[in-house]
């Protein structure tokens, strides 16, 4: 049974209105304290630069600046983001003197793969190191049924928004990723299972989907996202539609709206908690943007239909937000928006006070959105052998890089 999806709720246009100017003031606000937290710059130590992360239009006008004409990058992107090249001497549709001008100024850089742990049930978490030193985890989980999976990728070196049950929460926010760093953790988890040229048409990619769902809330680091995502969804190069792209957030309303309306691609929501007092204590966030706004946006969200609906994570604490009444509240949340819930078993990590909610508990609440007619999947715990939890990978590299250089 589908939940039928409802407009009877919706703003009159001139409340619209007033909602969207106040977001975009607040947009502009949120990208000017994301500019605190800028990336490096792609220029190397030698002063070569990293094509990585480029649109199309940069591209050119570096090769312009070089004397090349704009045709080239068609070219260069074809190598990089279709072939997955990273040395122009592979790029055989390029004649040798061009190849050894573009080595002199420009190189085509991937993430350090610092560690890289295989889970007993083939998930695959890689630390990725910057060139500044600094680190984020990407984690590749395939289906356990079909030759697909989903890699999950950091947006920021930390986080700022503290959320209780979360690892990385407990570490600051450090900087923002560049879009070469955002590309380049796909790009590599790719090199890692050998999956170039990008697959077309009909043939199955083993790294199907993405999921910003990593490190960091990834509506902070929007600009650098949005170039990011624009160039894996670029048909020429890796080609990666919209639709397998999915956004996680904790709720940053204005520019829930802006991913809408300029991405496109699919939204998932951490909701975590269906009062405002809880969603205050375990996701901070929602002192500034509480439940109603943050479902509003859903409700605004120009992707959602029966056919892509938002995903509503929901994290499974003992005592805390399971309960019976805890479903019924969330049904009633969420009545009208093309939604399905994802039920998550808490993942305890060293220092957490939370409990993983029983298997019973998560059934009984999982039955009642279900009986509802939303889908209420509960996800099985992957990688627990290879400190699945988000962070805990950096932390455990942080630790021993310490003990390697004591002050």
């Amino acid at each position: 049974m589908s939940p039928v999806v409802s407009s009877s709720s919706s703003p009159s246009s001139s409340s619209t209105d007033a909602i969207m100017a106040l977001n975009a003031e607040e947009r502009t606000r949120i990208l000017a304290k994301a500019a605190l937290f800028s990336p490096p710059t792609g220029v190397m130590a030698d002063g070569r630069r990293d094509l990585v992360g480029l649109s199309r239009e940069e591209l050119t006008d570096l090769l312009v600046e070089i004397g090349e004409k704009p045709f080239r990058t068609k070219q260069l992107w074809h190598w990089i983001y279709h072939q997955g090249v990273t040395d122009f001497e592979r790029m055989s549709s390029i004649a040798r003197p061009l190849q050894q001008k573009l080595a002199e100024r420009f190189v085509i850089s991937r993430p350090e793969a610092a560690t890289v742990q295989t889970s007993s049930d083939e998930t695959r978490k890689f630390l990725f190191r910057f060139r500044d030193g600094q680190e984020a985890e990407t984690v590749y989980i395939p289906d356990r049924r079909e030759d697909r999976g989903a890699v999950c990728i950091s947006s920021q070196v930390g986080c700022t928004l503290s959320c209780t049950f979360c690892h990385t929460g407990t570490q600051k926010l450090v900087r923002n990723l560049g879009a070469a760093e955002i590309v380049g953790q796909f790009m590599a988890a790719r090199d890692s299972y050998a999956e170039w040229p990008s697959p077309k048409g009909e043939i199955p990619r083993l790294l199907s989907t993405i999921v910003l769902m990593g490190m960091g809330e990834p509506l902070y680091n929007y600009e650098n996202i949005a170039k990011a995502m624009k160039i894996i969804m670029d048909g020429e190069g890796i080609g990666l539609s919209r639709r397998r792209i999915t956004l996680s957030t904790s709720g940053v309303v204005p520019l829930m709206d802006r991913c809408g309306d300029e991405l496109g691609i699919n939204l998932a929501v951490s909701l975590h908690a269906v009062r405002n007092d809880l969603r205050d204590e375990i996701v901070p966030l929602n002192r500034k943007y509480p439940i109603e706004e943050v479902l509003a946006a859903c409700r605004r969200y120009p992707a959602a239909s029966n056919a892509r609906r938002i995903t509503f994570e929901y994290i499974m604490l003992r005592g805390v937000n399971d309960s019976e009444a805890d479903a019924r509240e969330l049904v009633r949340l969420i009545a009208g928006i093309p939604a399905k819930v994802n039920l998550i078993p808490f993942n305890p990590w060293p220092g957490s006070a939370y409990r993983p909610s029983t298997r019973e508990q998560q059934a009984r609440f999982a039955d009642i959105v279900m009986n509802a007619g939303f889908a209420s999947p509960i996800r099985a715990p992957r990688g627990r052998d290879i400190l699945a939890a988000c962070g805990q990978l950096k932390t455990a590299s942080e630790r021993a890089r310490a003990s390697e250089n004591p002050a």
